[in-house]
């Protein structure tokens, strides 16, 4: 994770980092949050609780929650 600028744009990147013979450092798989969609995302982070990220395990198998639907006052962030 880091904060960068990129184009002109600063934002937040969360990328994966790897580590082999031909290459380390950060791949393009990844995302980034523009710095004006940061307030949003934040508010999206800090509304799931440790509850919802605890897997129960029944039988070797894991037990899926029901998806949650996102309430009309939470957006979705834009793809760039």
């Amino acid at each position: 994770m880091r904060i960068d600028d990129f184009g002109g744009r600063r934002g937040f990147t969360i990328r994966e980092f790897v580590t082999s013979e031909k290459y380390t450092g950060f791949t393009k798989a990844g995302v980034r949050i523009l710095s004006k969609d940061f307030p949003k995302f934040k508010e999206m982070i800090n509304s799931i609780s440790e509850e919802d990220m605890t897997e129960e395990e029944k039988a070797g198998e894991v037990e899926e929650k029901p998806k949650k639907k996102t309430p009309k006052n939470q957006e979705e962030l834009p793809d760039y």
